[in-house]
């Protein structure tokens, strides 16, 4: 999208300092060992140089799949696993009433999931890149 990242000197990758998705992933450091290699390799995929076809794949591998095989539904599925009991004990500590309604929100994300609109902007870039 014109105009939202820095100008850069050539065909140089513009950096990511001073922009939401810079800020963003500096507002997530620190949290856990686990989020720190998931911020690492999306600011490597930020900074790094991408062929058209490479561009096209990670369109869709990150959020664009309409069977719901990409990044954004790995992160949802696992967000609904820490949210359920039955599956992170440490929700087990809460009383029931308070396990079952972090629950019924975790379902509610796996619901939410499965909207095709979720993934069909990345999956339409993808589409528009492809020329073949």
């Amino acid at each position: 999208m014109a105009g939202i990242y820095p100008s850069t000197e050539g065909n140089a990758v513009p950096g990511l300092d001073g922009t939401e998705l810079g800020d963003l992933l500096d507002d997530l450091a620190g949290i856990h060992a686990g989020v720190d290699l998931l911020r690492d390799g999306l600011r490597l995929l930020a900074l790094d140089r991408h062929t058209i076809d490479r561009t096209q794949l990670l369109a869709v591998t990150l959020a664009g799949s309409p069977d719901g095989t990409d990044i954004l539904t790995a992160i949802g599925l696992l967000a609904a696993r820490l949210l359920d009991a039955d599956t992170n004990p440490a929700l087990r500590a809460l009383p029931f009433d308070r396990q079952k309604n972090t629950q019924r929100h975790a379902e509610n994300l796996l619901h939410h999931l499965n909207d095709p609109d979720l993934h069909a902007h990345a999956s339409n870039a993808s589409g528009a890149i492809h020329t073949d």
